[in-house]
């Protein structure tokens, strides 16, 4: 077993290990990292085992890069929605947790906050005067405030 940090003989390895040895190793390195399961790459690839294809990608660091690849296994999921028996509340979890998955694999919370009452600090006093007796906003309010509205707050 290689200690952590380690650094691994690729000649060595070469010979040695059924995946890099084999002729279609770069496919079964791309399958691996885009979350092929590693028992159908074994079995495709006519290796010995899923554990084969385990070891190789523990040897050569795959499981870093496979890590930062989770939007293609959300993809797997999202694209199946509709030919599996799923819930609905899976795939929208799944398209959420996508939506905030960056391209270098980074969970990224992006959240806005609006004070409100900057935005009333903004307004005229004709503004505030037609919001105070008929209660509607200026139209820049309504787009600087998003969907964060007055009426949101009141509900």
């Amino acid at each position: 077993m290689t200690k952590v940090g380690a650094t691994v003989s690729l000649g060595r390895r070469q010979r040695a290990c059924s995946v890099c040895c084999h002729e279609r190793r770069e496919e079964i390195e791309s399958a691996f990292i885009a979350w092929c399961s590693p028992a159908t790459i074994a079995e495709e690839n006519k290796l010995a085992d899923r554990t084969s294809v385990y070891r190789h990608a523990h040897a050569l660091g795959l499981f870093g890069k496979r890590q930062r690849n989770i939007r293609a296994a959300l993809e797997r999921i999202i694209e199946r929605a509709g030919e599996v028996d799923v819930t609905a509340s899976a795939v929208v979890a799944a398209v959420q947790a996508y939506s905030k998955i960056n391209a270098a694999g980074q969970w990224i919370d992006r959240s806005e906050q609006v004070n409100l009452n900057d935005l009333f600090e903004r307004m005229t006093n004709e503004e505030l005067e037609a919001y105070a007796q008929e209660g509607t906003l200026p139209r820049w309010f309504e787009s600087a405030a998003g969907t964060a509205t007055v009426e949101d707050s009141q509900a």
